[in-house]
């Protein structure tokens, strides 16, 4: 299989290499952002003005074109940081530590922001903002994760041997995704079930459906934009004093990051 010409083993290969990562992200970011600003957009304005109200809910519905593509992106940005983990902790890739750390603060704000527009739609529909449902406690669980990972992460001087830490972390604490998931099945939840996911009967309609799935692919779209933005931006940082960047950006190389912060 090949990749713009390229053989896909060399392609990847090439795509774990900070240099070239680093400039193929610069040539990507345009694009993804373009993208991210055309699906938001457009699952909004479907979403809030032309899908009709629900016969149940009213207009109170309209939240999940928030709540639910932030909730599915907690899941998948979870997964995503324990991957990257693993692999740099078995074949010690460094590119891949830095999607790992740099993915653990878009997953929290993902997950808080699903927990708040929840507890929002709760009020009305539940009457309470809160209530200790088995879907909310493990979703409530998963944020813990993230910021624990984050403080573990920051709390150790040495970049690889937090990658390392924070790998183990994220690897054992996936064992909640699954309980995410299957929360509403496995036990009497006031949750909602599944609706998206059930293509033989579909409990949504398609007016009310494509807002949702443009808005979920406009959320990940955000999410990989952000991410090659924060990616690079720690890439500098660790690698400061490569000849690479010392290329790229001449004498101010090893001025790059100041007090933290990246100035070119």
């Amino acid at each position: 299989m090949k990749t713009s010409g390229i053989p896909l083993s060399l392609f990847l290969h090439r795509l774990a290499s900070p240099k070239h990562f680093y400039c193929l992200s610069g040539r990507w970011l345009p694009w993804l952002g373009g993208i991210t600003l055309i699906l938001l957009a457009t699952g909004l304005y479907l979403g809030l003005w032309v899908a009709p109200p629900d016969y149940q809910q009213g207009e109170a519905y309209r939240i999940i074109y928030v709540h639910v593509p932030a909730a599915w992106m907690s899941l998948f940005v979870y997964v995503f940081m324990a991957v990257a983990g693993a692999i740099g902790l078995i074949w010690n890739i460094k590119m891949a530590d830095v999607m790992a750390v740099t993915s653990a603060p878009l997953g929290a704000a993902f997950t808080f922001l699903a927990l708040i527009t929840g507890a929002i739609w709760g009020k009305p529909m539940w009457g309470a903002f809160w209530v200790w449902d088995a879907r909310l406690t493990s979703e409530l669980i998963l944020l813990f994760l993230y910021l624990g990972y984050i403080a573990l992460t920051n709390a150790i001087e040495d970049p690889r041997t937090a990658a390392r830490a924070g790998a183990i972390l994220a690897i054992v604490g996936s064992v909640n995704i699954p309980i995410i998931h299957y929360s509403v099945e496995w036990w009497n939840t006031l949750h909602q079930g599944p609706t998206i996911t059930r293509f033989a009967k579909p409990a949504i309609h398609a007016s009310m459906l494509w807002p949702l799935l443009l808005m979920a692919l406009g959320f990940q779209s955000y999410f990989f934009t952000v991410l090659l933005i924060r990616a690079r931006t720690e890439l500098l940082k660790r690698e400061r004093r490569s000849r690479w960047v010392q290329t790229l950006f001449g004498n101010s190389g090893e001025r790059i990051v100041s007090n933290g912060k990246v100035s070119l």
